[in-house]
C-alpha cells in the first residue's frame, strides 16, 4: 500500500472538504513527522498550531492512557473525580473565576457568543433579541452556520445562508471602525482575533489590542478574545494578548489545550459573566470528560515547565530574520509573532504558494497555503534552535528552485 493508495481512499469515501498536501503521514515525535514510506518531515503547520507540544509528548500520552483505563465519559449530568481539579487548575493558571469547557473551538466560539448575549440581557440590560457582536473582516472563528455568518470569506458562505443575525463586521486593524460601531448601544461585546492566523497570520499594528479593550470598557461591551490558535504559548507569550497586558473579559481557547491528541476546548471568564448561564441552558455531552481534563492538565504543564512561549519568543526572531534575507522574487512580505508566521508569496512564472509548498515537502518538510498566495510557518514549540535552522536551509533550498 503505497502513498497514492491511502490518498485514493480517502478520495473515494471522504467528503471532499479539504485540499490536502500529497503526503500521507502515519507517526509523529516532537517537531517531526513521518509519512508511509519511512521519510522523515519537519511538520511546519502544526495541525493549525493545536500540536505546540510537539507530536505525541510522552507528558500528555502518559495522562491520557492512565484515565482512559480508568473512567472515559460521565456526561455532565454526574460529578466525576476529575473534572474540579482540571477547573480549579485552569482558571487558577489563566486567573479567571470560572471555566466552561467544551470540545472544539468552534463550539467554544459559539459558548462565548451565547454568554455574551446572555450577559447582554441580564446584565447589561439590552433589549430582547436586540444584542449585537461586533467581529472583523478577515476573522476565522469557525465553520458553524452561526459562525460563519460572521464571516467575509466567500469560501465560507456561498450556498451557506440564511444566515444568523446580530453581527457588526468591521475592518481589522482599524480602531476608529471600532469606536464608530461602539457607539449602538445594543453593542454587546467585540469578538477579534489577537492576530488573524487563517487570514495569513495578519499582525495589528502594536497597541491596537488594549486600545479596543479600553474603548470596550468605556462602552460597557465585553472584549472577547478567540486565542484557539494564537494562545498557548504560540506568539511568545502565554496568550497573544499579553504582548498589550490586555485581560480579555470572555477567553477562548482550544487547539493546544490539548496537545493535540483529542479535541479541548475552553471558555474563561469571570463569574458577572459566567453564572448569567444557568443550569439546562447550554452544556456539551463530551465536554470537561475526564480524559480531556487530564489531558489538559498535562498539555498546560508542559508550556510552563519547558517554558514554550520562552521558546517561540526567541526563535520566531530567529526565523523571521533568516526569511527575510532570503533573496527571492517570489517573497513579498515576512510578518508574524512568536513561531507563528507567513510569508507573502508573490506568484512567478506561474508558480504560486502551492508549488513552493510542494517543493518544500519534497526537502522534507510540510507547510500549507492560506489564501493560495500566502504560507503558514507554524512549527511545535518544541522544536529547538539546531532543528529550526535545519529546516530553514530546507526552506531556503526550496526557494531556490524558484530562481
Amino acid at each position: 500500500m503505497n502513498t497514492q493508495y491511502y490518498i485514493d481512499r480517502e478520495d473515494k469515501y471522504g467528503a471532499h472538504n479539504y485540499h490536502p498536501l500529497p503526503v500521507v503521514l502515519e507517526r509523529g515525535e516532537g517537531p517531526f513527522v513521518w509519512d508511509v514510506d519511512g521519510k522523515r518531515y519537519f511538520d511546519f503547520l502544526s495541525a493549525y498550531s493545536a500540536v505546540n507540544q510537539g507530536h505525541c509528548h510522552p507528558k500528555i500520552i502518559k495522562a491520557l492512557t492512565e484515565q482512559a483505563q480508568k473512567l472515559t465519559l460521565t456526561s455532565r449530568a454526574f460529578y466525576n473525580s476529575v473534572l474540579g481539579e482540571y477547573e480549579e487548575y485552569i482558571t487558577k493558571y489563566f486567573k479567571y473565576d470560572k471555566v466552561l469547557p467544551m470540545n472544539s473551538g468552534a463550539e467554544a466560539d459559539e459558548t462565548a457568543l451565547k454568554l455574551c448575549r446572555k450577559w447582554a440581557y441580564k446584565n447589561k440590560g439590552i433589549t430582547q433579541d436586540k444584542a449585537k457582536i461586533i467581529c472583523c473582516e478577515g476573522n476565522f472563528h469557525g465553520r458553524t452556520i452561526t459562525i460563519i455568518s460572521m464571516s467575509t470569506d466567500p469560501d465560507a458562505t456561498n450556498d451557506y445562508g440564511p444566515f444568523t443575525p446580530g453581527f457588526i463586521i468591521i475592518p481589522y486593524n482599524d480602531i476608529n471602525a471600532l469606536e464608530n460601531a461602539l457607539q449602538d448601544s445594543d453593542v454587546a461585546g467585540f469578538l477579534v482575533e489577537p492576530i488573524q492566523g487563517e487570514a495569513g497570520v495578519y499582525v495589528p499594528d502594536e497597541g491596537y489590542l488594549k486600545k479596543s479593550y479600553d474603548l470596550c470598557k468605556k462602552h460597557n461591551v465585553l472584549f472577547i478574545a478567540d486565542e484557539v490558535q494564537t494562545g498557548i504559548g504560540r506568539t511568545g507569550k502565554l496568550l497573544a494578548c499579553d504582548h498589550e497586558g490586555v485581560r480579555p473579559d470572555i477567553l477562548i481557547l482550544g487547539k493546544a489545550l490539548s496537545g493535540g491528541v483529542m479535541p479541548v476546548s475552553a471558555v474563561l471568564a469571570d463569574d458577572q459573566i459566567m453564572l448569567t448561564i444557568r443550569p439546562g441552558e447550554h452544556g456539551s455531552t463530551f465536554g470537561g470528560n475526564p480524559v480531556a481534563a487530564k489531558v489538559a492538565i498535562a498539555a498546560l504543564e508542559v508550556i510552563k515547565s519547558e517554558k514554550l512561549a520562552e521558546n517561540a519568543e526567541r526563535l520566531g526572531k530567529i526565523f523571521r530574520e533568516e526569511m527575510n534575507s532570503i533573496k527571492s522574487d517570489m517573497i513579498e512580505l515576512v510578518r508574524g509573532k512568536g513561531l507563528l508566521n507567513a510569508v507573502v508569496i508573490r506568484p512567478k512564472g506561474g508558480k504560486k504558494a502551492w508549488d513552493v509548498c510542494l517543493a518544500m515537502k519534497d526537502k522534507g518538510l510540510i507547510a500549507k497555503p492560506t489564501h493560495e498566495h500566502i504560507i503558514r510557518f507554524a512549527p511545535p514549540l518544541v522544536i529547538t534552535e539546531a532543528q529550526l535552522r535545519e529546516a530553514i536551509i530546507l526552506i531556503k533550498d526550496a526557494f531556490k528552485q524558484f530562481e
